[in-house]
């Protein structure tokens, strides 16, 4: 697990599923295919914060995602699990400073129109 990881403000479940992806990816491709049950499973958790996760991680960076397909025996084409790759820890750290900048300029905007307008009321008065 890089140690970039913690300073990435990511949630506890955050870091959890993180952790089993990396855990269970192959190591020259990047990918692992665990469906949300086996990660819930491994991780105490349901599928559905299980999905929540690992949107929140596709949100930052930090994984991609994309649907895999499975035949069955009589050749029926069925949806299969979702196909991760971990991205590197460079374009998640890259997002989180950029996101950072952003909350700081909109803090400074906005705290340059508060002022605005507090000497707009004092004017007024």
């Amino acid at each position: 697990m890089p140690n970039e990881i913690f300073c990435l403000g990511l949630s506890y479940g955050e870091i959890a599923v993180y952790s089993y992806l990396l855990y269970r990816e192959n190591r020259k491709s990047f990918q692992c295919y665990p469906s949300y049950k086996t990660i819930g499973t491994a991780l105490h958790m349901s599928r559905n914060t299980v999905s929540k996760y690992v949107q929140l991680l596709v949100d930052k960076e930090l994984i991609s995602t994309e649907p895999t397909s499975i035949f069955t025996k009589d050749n029926k084409k069925l949806n299969g699990n979702l196909l991760y790759t971990i991205l590197p820890i460079e374009q998640a750290k890259q997002y989180f400073y950029k996101h950072q900048l952003e909350d700081f300029d909109r803090a400074i905007a906005d705290d340059k129109r508060r002022k605005r307008i507090e000497k707009l009321n004092k004017q007024a008065v």
